[in-house]
């Protein structure tokens, strides 16, 4: 057990690598993508650490990035979660007034009528600033207003808005034709939103292609952002900060994702930007992992989220989702535990993906995902490697709403 004085002086870390558990794929010899991979490191840690199993999407909620990260903090997302376009415009400097609804607002590829994929080809932002500011510059006016954020990630508010709207995140339905999966009111009050909504689809399927930077897209052999897609909708969320639910005294978020960047902002965490992070496999993982260093030293929590497995994940690319979790063990695991080892300050770290992106499905499933939580002196478990199945004999069984950031914190 950890002495008085250590858990007086006692830093927590999570690195997050979103969407990394997967299931077993027989090109891996039936193994999953944690069990393949080689990650001396993680397996380490679990074997020095203590491991299990946690639910990171309560019954009733879609398995989102938003839902599972809120959770992963210790959030009851019943009481707080009010849509992903309000997080992320937290993270973007957009207020919410009252009587305003935001949304995520991707932009996509629809081919042949039907959606072909969630990121237009993963656009860059520069391509996608001058695709967002010519849809507010048409479509936009004092009730609609378009905000660009990062690559096919944009923000859509509306005046008036009515957030009991159900639609469908495009990352979940590549292949299926978008007149299935448009926009539907859940109550007659949400109609007029939900046409709203729809009509603001179809007019971008107009404009959109005519646009050069579309143009000059095609004529590359790229993917075109030919649509809008808005999707998870809510007004301002109502959120304690952890330090007032933990009492933490201070703490950074470290991610390229507005979402993330955008739940931290709530809860009290300081974002910290790192040049180079996209939020793929190409990101800066040497300067997110200096950035999380330093961020240790002057914080007593950080949050750590690497996005690569999870787009990896959405492209049903074993390989590749297979190189960004080695990248995740040789670029920040590793280093980050061989500088924190060094400190007189105790860390405790925990590693974990937000929810499985199964290469097959090509999107998000709600299975409970696989954690440890390793700190010096710590009692170790039996779990000898990180992994899906290896968790499943963890100590701490299998945990669900705040029990995961109380198990951390050792509260």
């Amino acid at each position: 057990m950890r002495d008085f004085f250590n858990i007086l002086n006692m830093k927590y870390l999570i690195i997050l690598g979103d969407g990394m558990a997967d299931e077993p794929i027989p090109s891996l010899g039936n193994k999953t993508i944690l069990q393949a991979a080689n990650t001396p490191t993680m397996d380490l840690l679990a074997k020095k650490g203590r491991n299990g199993l946690l639910a990171t999407v309560p019954a009733g909620f879609h398995p989102g990035s938003e839902i599972a990260n809120l959770t992963v903090m210790g959030y009851d997302v019943a009481k707080v979660f009010e849509g992903r376009g309000s997080l992320e415009a937290a993270s973007m400097g957009v207020e919410i007034e009252p009587g305003e609804m935001a949304m995520r607002c991707n932009i996509i590829c629809v081919q042949d009528g039907k959606i072909k994929n969630h990121s237009a080809g993963h656009i860059s932002n520069e391509e996608a600033y001058q695709l967002i500011s010519y849809l507010n510059e048409k479509l936009g006016d004092d009730k609609v207003r378009f905000f660009p954020g990062v690559s096919y990630r944009h923000l859509l508010k509306i005046k008036g808005g009515n957030k009991h709207v159900s639609c469908t995140p495009p990352h979940d339905v590549p292949g299926t034709p978008y007149k299935d999966v448009m926009v539907k009111a859940d109550c007659p009050e949400a109609e007029e939103t939900a046409r709203l909504l729809n009509d603001l689809i179809l007019r971008s399927m107009e404009i959109l292609p005519e646009h050069p930077v579309n143009k000059k897209r095609v004529a590359e052999g790229k993917d075109p952002a030919n649509s809008i897609w808005p999707w998870s909708a809510g007004y301002k969320p109502e959120m304690k900060t952890l330090m007032q639910l933990y009492g933490l005294k201070s703490g950074a978020v470290i991610s390229a994702v507005d979402l993330i960047k955008g739940i931290g902002v709530y809860a009290g965490l300081k974002s910290i930007e790192v040049e180079g992070a996209t939020g793929l496999y190409d990101t800066n993982y040497e300067g997110k992992t200096q950035a999380t260093i330093d961020a240790l030293r002057e914080n007593d929590f950080v949050y750590l989220h690497i996005e690569a497995s999870d787009e990896a994940g959405h492209e049903g690319n074993v390989e590749l989702k297979l190189k960004t979790v080695e990248y995740l063990e040789n670029r920040v695991v590793k280093p980050i535990y061989e500088e924190v080892s060094k400190w007189d300050e105790p860390v405790t770290i925990a590693i974990l993906p937000d929810h499985p992106t199964p290469c097959r499905l090509k999107t998000h499933i709600s299975a409970p995902i696989p954690f440890l939580i390793y700190y010096p002196g710590i009692e170790p478990d039996s779990v000898q490697q990180y992994d899906e199945e290896s968790a499943k004999k963890g100590a701490y069984g299998v945990l669900e709403g705040d029990e995961f950031m109380h198990a951390l914190l050792n509260l």
